[in-house]
């Protein structure tokens, strides 16, 4: 479960304006990795391992869309496929994931409500996070 500090830990990275070092990426180039998953948590180890996966996706530098929804921004789509590559080394046994790589202006198409209120979009990130 994701408590109150995560939630406004996740809305602050997703707040802010795009950078002076996002100018000349192409918002056809750039790109959005959308994890979707669903993990078996019948038993304890089951409920760790499906634990682990979510923590290593935050790690990696994603935002909790939905409960089992993930994204997270990249300037190319070759960083997209070397983190899909790395994510991918440690779905649990019996976890279903999907990942899948969508453009930032297809992303930016996005329409998301709360209730029947429509609601702001997720900003691209507003500076490099060198890990």
């Amino acid at each position: 479960m994701v408590t109150d500090r995560e939630r406004k830990l996740i809305r602050r990275r997703l707040r802010g304006r795009t950078g002076a070092w996002m100018e000349g990426v192409s918002g056809y180039r750039a790109m959005w990795l959308v994890v979707c998953f669903d993990l078996p948590v019948g038993d304890p180890k089951e409920r760790r391992d499906a634990a682990r996966f979510r923590h290593r996706l935050l790690d990696e530098g994603f935002a909790m869309k939905q409960w089992s929804v993930y994204t997270r921004y990249f300037i190319t789509r070759a960083q997209a496929d070397a983190a899909a590559d790395r994510i991918g080394g440690h779905v649990p046994p019996m976890g279903k994931v999907s990942m899948m790589f969508i453009t930032d202006k297809q992303y930016g198409m996005v329409r998301n409500f709360e209730g029947r209120i429509r609601a702001e979009s997720e900003q691209k990130p507003d500076q490099l996070a060198l890990f």
